[in-house]
């Protein structure tokens, strides 16, 4: 495995690993007082831990398509979240925007260098 797909799959290992923190901090926020709320701390923690993969992936990335990579992921993995866990709707529009996030990622893997 290069150098590049050993970075974009820890980047997307980090996306799944913070994309459940998010989903910790959205039990908080639902709750009166967030802040107190054991969920909240669950997703500080989770969040903070992910420094260290970050550490590893920017040495090893560019930091465009690092942010790419990033975003395009954490869309998936959020409107995942959303629409299985939370039992939220996804509009037509949205889901468009799923599938340009995944072309973009593709698009990025065949000419990134």
């Amino acid at each position: 495995m290069d150098r590049m797909a050993a970075a974009i799959l820890v980047t997307i290992g980090i996306c799944v690993f913070s994309a459940t923190a998010d989903y910790f901090l959205k039990r908080a926020s639902d709750l009166p007082s967030p802040l107190a709320s054991p969920w909240f701390y669950i997703g500080l923690v989770m969040y903070s831990t992910t420094a260290f993969g970050w550490v590893f992936v920017m040495r090893r990335m560019q930091f465009a398509t690092l942010g790419v990579v990033y975003a395009a992921t954490m869309v998936v993995l959020m409107a995942g979240i959303g629409v299985f866990l939370l039992h939220e709707s996804l509009e037509w529009r949205e889901g468009l925007g799923i599938v340009l996030a995944i072309a973009s990622i593709i698009l990025l893997s065949r000419f990134a260098g």
